[in-house]
């Protein structure tokens, strides 16, 4: 089952500067660990993966972090337990080690029972983290980890971030007080907390009443706040900005989007929607998909100004933009260029570049380079029917063209 492994998946995201102290929720998440499993659930820009992050970076001296960031690879039962495995390995680098060296996987729920005992005999507290759960669809996988939630021990705690409610049996946790709970209504700023992200962190200096104005409109959705943020530190008329938008989270994001990108200048502009089509950025990466050499700056600027990208590793060498944005990036860039199939083209030859099969064939499947896509496939048949991954397979063949 070796794989190689993109370390960035299993990293903790780093502590960040000037966030919101959110006392009151790092409170509930600290109770909840009696439990078993902890669910922050809700929809995209309301600052799920933040909280979490600041709370583990809090509690660093007393638990290890096992973090795993998923993506819809990792549907592959042995794509996901090969850096499921990982992760367990950053905290007890004996875990999953028999397992990892199998030629061939056994069934998830099996691969998870067969894990519980090497998880079991971790002697310290520490915390697993599934991060962007909702893109897991595997009926397999997610039985797994209801094993694995049944019969985990106590010195471990699992956290599942998610857009949506995984499909385990929550309400058997509800009644057994195993299950914290983080909503939407949990993670919305309150007035005080606009005001402090607004007027402090983001250097706007609006009155009381502007703000009750923008957190109203917004309800609090965190996204929503610093996109408009972004836009107000370039308007002159701040309140003729505020009463100008209404509607649906979809709808502000995509009004203040246009306004964040207008404030840009047309060099920042062409970068953000260009490197959207990645899920991870890296500055090689970035400089041989829009084939400049400057991307490391134009990162490093997009970070201090909280241009919504997060790093994902201490060193600043890889990063993702926040995935409303990105989203939103994504539609803006297919609705006004013609050059997406380019991008996805340069982005497979530097994945083949530097040896990343599933990469390299996800981008060229999306550039509709179909006979590249093949020839990748086929190079990396042996590899994949060795590793028993048919399942890898599966959704590639479908994409292609009949």
């Amino acid at each position: 089952m070796a794989e190689i492994l993109l370390q960035t998946k299993l990293f903790v995201p780093p502590k960040r500067p000037f966030l919101i102290s959110r006392p009151h929720l790092i409170t509930k998440l600290n109770q909840g660990l009696v439990g078993k499993l902890t669910l922050a659930s809700a929809p995209a820009g309301f600052g799920k993966t933040t909280l979490i992050s600041t709370w583990l970076n809090q509690l660093a001296a007393t638990h290890k972090t096992a973090w795993l960031s998923l993506d819809e690879s990792d549907n592959d039962p042995v794509r996901f337990f090969a850096y499921f495995i990982g992760a367990l390995q950053t905290v007890e680098t004996a875990v999953g080690q028999s397992l990892a060296n199998t030629s061939q996987l056994p069934p998830a729920e099996v691969a998870m029972q067969l894990l519980l005992p090497e998880i079991t005999a971790v002697s310290h507290p520490f915390i697993l983290v599934l991060d962007d759960y909702h893109l897991i669809n595997t009926p397999d996988i997610h039985k797994a980890i209801e094993t694995l939630l049944t019969y985990s021990p106590p010195q471990m705690h699992l956290v599942i971030i998610s857009r949506a409610d995984p499909p385990f049996s929550l309400s058997k946790l509800r009644v057994r007080r195993q299950l914290t709970e983080i909503r939407a209504r949990d993670l919305r700023f309150t007035p005080d907390e606009a005001t402090e992200f607004l007027n402090q962190i983001m250097g706007l200096f609006l009155s009381p009443q502007e703000v009750s104005l923008l957190e109203k409109r917004t309800e609090g959705w965190i996204g929503g706040l610093q996109l408009a943020a972004h836009s107000l530190q370039m308007e002159a008329d701040k309140t003729a900005f505020l009463t100008a938008f209404a509607g649906d989270d979809r709808y502000i994001a995509d009004y203040l989007l246009e306004e964040v990108l207008a404030s840009q200048p047309e060099a920042i502009q062409s970068f953000l929607l260009q490197s959207s089509i990645l899920p991870r950025l890296s500055a090689p990466l970035c400089n041989a998909i829009l084939e400049r050499q400057d991307s490391q700056t134009i990162l490093e600027f997009l970070e201090q100004s909280n241009l919504f990208i997060v790093p994902l590793d201490n060193r600043r060498q890889w990063y993702r933009y926040h995935h409303l944005f990105a989203d939103l990036l994504r539609d803006r860039l297919e609705a006004a260029s013609g050059s997406v199939r380019q991008l996805h083209q340069r982005a497979s030859q530097w994945h083949i570049d530097n040896q990343q099969l599933q990469e390299a064939v996800e981008h060229a499947l999306l550039a509709a380079d179909y006979e590249r896509a093949i020839a990748l496939i086929l190079d990396g048949a042996i590899e994949i029917f060795m590793g028993s991954r048919l399942l890898t397979l599966l959704p590639w063949w479908q994409k292609l063209p009949e």
